[in-house]
């Protein structure tokens, strides 16, 4: 399309805007509107030269990550109220350098869901719960869910996620976009609300493949204030040109089997069959060992690191966060009981307050924890079965919003390996179970993130298994699903004879 024949930035940021009043009572999935988008906007319209490939993009951005201008950076938590930094995190400047316009914040699981393991998805303290838009008792999944729910309903084209293990790829699968976990060190975490500096990462969650690599194109990049970054700009590339409807061609790709099921065969099978037609040879991979001890050493990774990176990120904040430190944030929550912890509690937090730093126990934890998920792992399974890239279901479809439970998840895919090992990740629509969307994984080689996007690209443009969303109050109200559970064929026993056989 020619320059002059693009819809107007402020044009695209009002019908966003527009959309996001209209939709967001429905599903909660943002969590403030930045009150410069429209000036962000005519600045855009203003440049008549030069303007960036993200021309006009309203974009969302999760509520861990820092923005410039009078929104705070929240976390979802009441004690980060006020945290206005007035500082852009680099992915975000990086951004607004592409053309983007920052239209706001979106919901989160509070903390990134590092609070407590009773947690429910989609639920912060100063957000409420989101919801999930093909079926609004359903889970949004987390910690990203308000980026997941609103990409999902429309809101606009592209959010930005971050991941430490799941939160990208379960929120987008369940939602049914595009959502892609980049390799750790390729996209900058400064100024980003942390848990863990050995596995979070920010990422795209999109509608399609090519979208989420033209925002990849925009964040990523070496970050001097960010170490793990140190690798990136000699390991860039231009993740859009690189997209191919015949990458799957001739390539070979392992199937998780060790990580299928959960009521996603019939998707899973459907997928692997188009992989097949379009050129790509299918090895069953059946055994992964050594998965529980990896849960297990992942765990003490990131409760030690929540403590030590935490108190550094409260330490740069205004001084009108009075919570400076992780013990500040437990003792906060204890104050705030009736606000913060009426749902469920804080013991995540507690165990990390009780840590001791990077101590013996901290390291063996991380190096057994890396070896198993990566050089015994990912790359093993690489190796051994002469495979590019590893395919299965991302998660269960959604699950129901449960206050007394929590999250009730009835599996889950092989994506802790790719978030432990710090390895791209990229989730594509798959189809339905019962209505409710579920993802196809594409986990690769470290630094492999343009290989994994074009094999993810030519699968999603051969299937087309993209789910709109129906906004219906349950499942079990759409017609599909509530004539079965109507009786059919024979009218219901007498009172007397129901309690009868009650009794029996």
């Amino acid at each position: 399309m020619a320059a002059s024949a693009q819809p107007t930035a402020e044009k695209q940021t009002r019908e966003a805007l527009q959309r996001i009043a209209t939709l967001n009572p429905r599903i909660n999935a943002v969590i403030a509107v930045d009150p410069t988008a429209l000036d962000q906007a005519r600045a855009l319209d203003r440049i008549r030269r030069a303007r960036g490939p993200l021309f006009g993009m309203p974009i969302l951005i999760k509520d861990n990550i820092e923005t410039d201008g009078p929104l705070p950076t929240t976390a979802g938590s009441l004690a980060l109220a006020d945290n206005v930094t007035h500082r852009d995190a680099p992915l975000v400047a990086r951004l607004r350098a592409a053309g983007a316009v920052i239209v706001g914040k979106t919901n989160l699981s509070e903390w990134a869901n590092i609070r407590s393991n009773n947690s429910i998805s989609g639920w912060s303290a100063v957000g409420g719960q989101t919801r999930n838009p093909h079926a609004l008792n359903r889970n949004p999944c987390g910690s990203s869910s308000g980026s997941g729910s609103a990409v999902a309903a429309g809101m606009v084209p592209a959010a930005i996620g971050t991941e430490t293990d799941g939160s990208i790829t379960c929120p987008a699968a369940i939602n049914g976009i595009v959502g892609f976990k980049p390799t750790v060190g390729l996209v900058s975490r400064t100024h980003v609300v942390p848990i863990s500096h050995s596995q979070d990462t920010p990422g795209p969650m999109t509608r399609t493949v090519r979208d989420a690599a033209l925002v990849l194109n925009a964040i990523t990049g070496t970050d001097a204030a960010d170490p793990a970054t140190a690798d990136a700009d000699a390991h860039r590339a231009d993740y859009a040109a690189g997209l191919r409807p015949d990458a799957l061609r001739g390539v070979r790709i392992g199937v998780m089997r060790f990580a299928s099921g959960f009521g996603t065969n019939e998707a899973l099978g459907a997928a692997l069959s188009v992989l097949r037609a379009q050129g790509a040879t299918l090895v069953d991979i059946n055994e992964l060992q050594g998965r529980q001890e990896m849960g297990r050493n992942e765990h003490a990774v990131l409760i030690a690191e929540l403590k030590q990176d935490m108190n550094a990120y409260l330490a740069t904040l205004p001084q009108s966060v009075r919570s400076r430190t992780l013990a500040d944030l437990i003792a906060f929550n204890r104050a705030h009981a009736d606000e913060e912890l009426a749902l469920f509690g804080q013991e995540l937090f507690e165990q990390a307050e009780a840590t001791h730093g990077y101590d013996d126990a901290y390291r063996h934890a991380r190096e057994t924890s890396l070896r198993l998920a990566g050089r015994e792992g990912i790359d093993k399974l690489l190796h051994d079965n002469n495979v590019v890239a590893l395919v299965g279901p991302t998660m269960p479809p959604a699950w129901p919003i449960d206050a007394v439970n929590g999250d009730q998840i009835s599996g889950g895919g092989a994506g802790n390996l790719a978030a432990i090992a710090g390895y791209p990740h990229l989730t594509v629509p798959m189809g339905t179970v019962r209505g409710l969307p579920v993802g196809l994984s594409f986990i690769g080689a470290r630094w492999d993130d343009a290989r994994i996007l074009a094999l993810g690209y030519a699968y999603e443009q051969a299937s087309h298994r993209i789910a709109t969303p129906r906004f219906v109050n349950s499942i079990e109200e759409t017609p599909e699903i509530a004539r079965h559970l109507r009786p059919h064929g024979h009218s219901a026993p007498p009172a007397s004879r129901r309690g009868a056989r009650a009794r029996r």
